[in-house]
């Protein structure tokens, strides 16, 4: 697609649209919402002279930025009134924009879109805009409208609080995959012992039916309890086929219980699963397929 609008053309902002996705993506955790600031940034793209923009990427980040939000403050409302828990919408690797070094690829994994939810509006966007596009200080005081040292300020409480509880070590893919083999094999088998060892004694459980598909209305808190959880959802509804996938720049577990799909990630601690993330809202699950 090519023209121009008033000296704007179609693909000048097309270049720049796998990166703005991503970035809004990060600030709001769903595609749909990230989608439709996007679509409103073009808007006003196209009704900007070009004489007004000395440059175009940072214009444009900042109107995605400040769209986005105005977006997160209502969506927070909403979210809490959620059936149960709320997670990140899952996406295909590819989908979320440029995924090519380690602070991208992080800030879009489950487990910090989860976290990044704990933060105010302004260190949300502080924390993305600083970790994953490396914007500095003084263009980043000037898209939230706060000072330099409040952005600072902002980003270090931010990465402090993200911080909590986290390895410093990330899990290597082959890691998360041998986990999930291991998680497979137990569930097939009903080896509860084998699935307690995979564990840790803190372990929490966040489950995502959106009203739609049944599941636990409440996170559910440490081994034990998870391992009950687990047992009771699988006598309830048999598990079926399973395969290890990929979404949001990391290995997936999908699962078939009874007539649903379940999408599971998961973020580890000293080598065993800390948290889990197991999503059965359909409408969170049309944008990635399983590997079956």
């Amino acid at each position: 697609m090519t023209g121009t609008l008033r000296g704007m053309t179609v693909d000048d902002f097309e270049a720049y649209r796998p990166m703005l996705i991503g970035l809004a993506y990060r600030l709001l955790g769903s595609m749909w919402d990230a989608e439709d600031v996007v679509q409103d940034a073009w808007l006003r793209w196209s009704a900007t002279d070009r004489e007004d923009v000395r440059e175009p990427r940072a214009f444009l980040i900042t109107v995605v930025s400040r769209l986005a939000l105005d977006q997160l403050r209502s969506a927070r409302v909403k979210r809490e009134a959620y059936a149960g828990p709320w997670l990140p919408e899952p996406v295909a690797d590819g989908d979320a924009g440029p995924m090519d070094t380690a602070e991208l690829r992080d800030t879009v994994s489950f487990a910090t879109l989860h976290m990044m939810e704990r933060l105010s509006p302004p260190e949300r966007a502080v924390f993305v805009l600083r970790e994953a596009f490396e914007l500095p200080y003084d263009q980043i005081r000037e898209i939230i409208g706060v000072s330099v040292a409040n952005a600072r300020q902002l980003h270090h409480r931010a990465t402090r609080r993200l911080a909590e509880g986290r390895d410093r070590f990330r899990p290597s893919p082959e890691e998360h995959a041998e986990l999930f083999n291991r998680f497979i094999a137990a569930a097939a088998e009903g080896e509860l012992e084998a699935l307690a060892e995979l564990l840790h004694d803190d372990v929490v459980f966040y489950g995502d039916g959106g009203g739609k598909v049944r599941s636990a209305l409440r996170p559910v808190v440490g081994r034990d309890k998870v391992v009950r959880f687990l047992a009771g959802l699988w006598t309830r509804y048999p598990y079926g086929r399973a395969a290890i996938g990929s979404a949001n720049g990391q290995p997936v577990l999908w699962s078939l219980l009874g007539d649903h799909m379940q999408l599971l990630a998961v973020d580890m601690r000293d080598g065993r699963v800390r948290t889990m993330y197991g999503v059965l809202n359909p409408d969170k699950l049309t944008r990635v397929r399983p590997p079956m």
